[in-house]
């Protein structure tokens, strides 16, 4: 579907690039360079003091840099991540800037050069600038096909591939939805346009991100929109992470002790007879052999349980639950009956009761 343009765009003119010699002659590998995109962010109002922030997108490893019409100086600038250059230019008392200013870019790769020109205007509100028409020659610009290679993530540092196909000799621009800037896409042979974009790490991409060509010829433009998604269909994409919750009450069965009760009520034994056994050792011990003899007890302490168990048929038995919350702390539960937990089970701790916790 073809529809109006009204969206900021920006054109590019290449310098050719003549091929870098050696002392043996003609190189096979020339490395010519080539700028996919050209942004400014326009601002309110040109003045001293207000900053422009430009974005120059290519070949990686080379040098940009940008002329100003009306500026005191060139600006250089940085390449942040491979072919991603930027640049803030600071407008000074002395610079002559306007919102209509020419804007070069230069990025050079060895002693290969390329050059790309800001149509886009400095100044919000103002327009773009346009290329001339050539009279009679002027060309009605038709896209007749727009379309991506997709893919299956759409994580940062994959790419996407492009193709369009329509009036030849033109310059083709294009607009991500949830990226910075303009890319253009060259022509790679008569009428056929071709260009990769590398997702960056601040891109906010999806599934059905809209994006449109922008064809250009003698100052005359058409657009289209890419009519198939981004991602791979069947391709889903990652889940989102799982939210951590916090839960006061929650905790883990830490151990559960079996207490057999005497008739009147007095403790006489723990599972495993642990605690009747450290207490015989200490009766035992004395002086220096008193902590041998209490490690001793407790050992032998489920010897002494079984036997207090055979000697009281009419004890009664009761269950104490040590449970451990998240923040480290510990509460001992006691049930008449055998609450039917397992060590290490994960329960809540509702009402002074103990129920598992599914969630």
């Amino acid at each position: 579907m073809l529809i109006a343009s009204a969206l900021p765009l920006l054109s590019m003119t290449a310098m050719p690039a003549h091929a870098q010699r050696y002392d043996n002659g003609p190189v096979d590998r020339v490395v010519q360079p080539v700028i996919r995109g050209f942004n400014v962010d326009e601002v309110r109002r040109i003045a001293p003091g207000v900053e422009l922030n430009f974005d120059v997108y290519g070949t990686p490893g080379g040098r940009a840099y940008l002329q100003i019409a009306g500026a005191s100086r060139n600006l250089q600038l940085t390449e942040t991540e491979p072919g991603l250059y930027e640049g803030v230019y600071t407008i000074g008392s002395r610079d002559r800037i306007s919102a209509t200013s020419a804007v070069t870019a230069n990025l050079r790769v060895g002693n290969q050069v390329t050059t790309g020109v800001l149509s886009e205007s400095l100044q919000r509100g103002v327009g773009r600038h346009e290329p001339p028409r050539r009279g009679d020659l002027a060309v009605a610009p038709r896209i007749e096909r727009f379309d991506v290679q997709g893919i299956e993530d759409l994580r940062p540092g994959n790419e996407l591939n492009f193709m369009l196909r329509g009036t030849p000799g033109a310059k083709v621009e294009m607009v991500i939805e949830g990226t910075k800037g303009v890319f253009f896409l060259p022509e790679v042979r008569p009428g056929e346009y071709e260009g990769s974009y590398v997702i960056r790490r601040g891109d906010r991409l999806q599934r059905a991100t809209a994006v449109t060509a922008n064809l250009r010829v003698n100052g005359r433009v058409t657009s289209a929109t890419l009519g198939k998604p981004l991602q791979l269909v069947g391709s889903a994409p990652p889940p989102p992470p799982r939210e951590v919750r916090y839960c006061s009450n929650c905790a883990t069965v830490e151990a559960i002790n079996v207490i057999e009760v005497k008739g009147d009520g007095n403790y006489i034994g723990t599972i495993g007879g642990g605690v009747v056994g450290a207490l015989a050792g200490s009766q035992v011990g004395g002086g220096n052999g008193r902590t041998a003899a209490e490690i001793a007890g407790a050992l032998g302490g489920a010897y002494v349980g079984r036997n207090i168990d055979r000697q009281n048929d009419r004890n009664t038995r009761h269950f104490e639950v040590v449970i451990r919350f998240a923040n480290g702390g510990t509460q001992t539960v006691q049930y008449a009956n055998d609450p039917g937990l397992r060590v290490g089970e994960k329960v809540k701790f509702d009402d002074g009761a103990l129920v598992r916790d599914n969630g």
